[in-house]
């Protein structure tokens, strides 16, 4: 997780700021937690892992 957090979001492309850059933040770690494929979950995202996350089925 650190090695991605640093590739893909912290150093992925220039901020003007840091402000800029923890505003990146919280789109950055939906994506990761919702949209990107993990080989160790055979290319699903983690949040597939966690039983009703949204509350749609209670």
């Amino acid at each position: 997780f650190n090695r991605t957090l640093l590739d893909e979001w912290a150093y992925a492309r220039p901020y003007r700021s840091e402000t800029e850059r923890r505003e990146a933040f919280p789109q950055w770690l939906h994506t990761y937690n919702h949209h990107r494929g993990h080989t160790a979950l055979k290319g699903q995202p983690p949040a597939s892992r966690v039983p009703d996350l949204t509350g749609q089925y209670i």
